[in-house]
């Protein structure tokens, strides 16, 4: 403790020193430029070893793939170039149809998912059957297999023969992705506001804010912030299970892959469909890090969250 103190009180003495009698500049001393050399030198020795581990740790799989009994088999099953040449395209046209479904179903699972979270924050025993229905529909769907949701309201909605209701079952296989996902974010939604202290919503009320207008002004602009980073993690998944909708009939990527597969029984489509899903997530999943990251140094330095 005593070393590491003098280590710093000197490190202060010689910022101190480093500005010009005059103030007119910044003249670092050799002290610091030496430490700074030597930062900058450790720093590029670690980048050196974490490459060369990475590269050694590539080289032993690569060998270890290649070297497999039956790798010649699986590359030709799943790696060929020229199905993969021939998928592309196509599943990049049925990527469309799920970006699409990305866009407006997350729409619909933010406004969906917020009021849930508010019903089952509502307090008084006269919304106590509002908390009741909302908690029933967040315990149903989220306990409920997105697949069977999915197949329940493809297959059986067209089943009822209703009039004037879809049987699209792009549009079906929206309503039932909103469904599963809309519980799932009202309890992120109900987390964060939930989090906020309730000393916020008393100093609203003392302003004169009715409680309609703290939960709007004060409480769900913190909770909405503070849930930003699992908010970004249930749109990367609803990104990747848009997918699922294939199983209705509709053209999609994944399904894109499906009729070439089904024609080829060759498998290198469903890689290049994979692929082309994780190039698409990759962007989201690094957004939804820095996000976190920005929020919790803001949170480590006290700034607002």
């Amino acid at each position: 403790m005593t070393l590491a103190k003098e280590e710093s009180d000197q490190e202060g003495a010689d910022d101190k020193g480093d500005m010009t009698a005059g103030g007119a500049g910044y003249t670092p001393s050799q002290r610091r430029i030496a430490r700074e050399a030597y930062k900058r030198a450790r720093s590029r020795r670690a980048t050196a070893i974490a490459a060369l581990s990475t590269l050694a740790t590539g080289v032993v799989l690569y060998l270890v793939v290649v070297n497999a009994p039956g790798w010649p088999r699986t590359k030709e099953t799943f790696f060929n170039g020229q199905y993969a040449r021939e998928a592309l395209p196509k599943v990049l046209e049925g990527l469309w149809l799920n970006v699409r479904l990305l866009v407006i179903c997350g729409a619909a699972v933010l406004v969906l998912g917020m009021l849930i979270a508010i019903a089952r924050t509502l307090r008084g025993p006269v919304f106590f059957p509002l908390r009741v229905l909302a908690a029933a529909y967040t315990d149903f769907f989220r306990g409920l297999p997105l697949i069977i949701n999915l197949m329940i309201v493809v297959l059986g909605v067209p089943a009822l023969r209703l009039q004037g209701v879809t049987v699209d079952p792009v549009l079906l296989g929206g309503v039932a992705l909103t469904l599963t996902y809309s519980a799932y974010v009202a309890e992120v939604f109900r987390a964060g506001i939930e989090s906020v202290h309730p000393s916020q919503r008393a100093a609203a009320r003392s302003l004169g804010l009715n409680n309609r207008q703290a939960l709007r002004h004060v409480v769900l602009p913190q909770a909405v912030r503070r849930q930003v980073p699992p908010l970004l993690n249930d749109l990367v998944s609803l990104q990747k299970d848009t997918g699922l909708v294939s199983i209705g009939g509709a053209i999609d990527a994944v399904r894109a892959a499906d009729i070439i597969v089904g024609r080829s029984l060759n498998y290198t489509p469903y890689i290049v469909a994979g692929l082309v899903f994780v190039a698409l997530t990759i962007p989201m999943t690094r957004f939804t890090d820095w996000v976190t990251a920005r929020m919790d140094r803001r949170r480590a330095q006290g700034g607002t969250l």
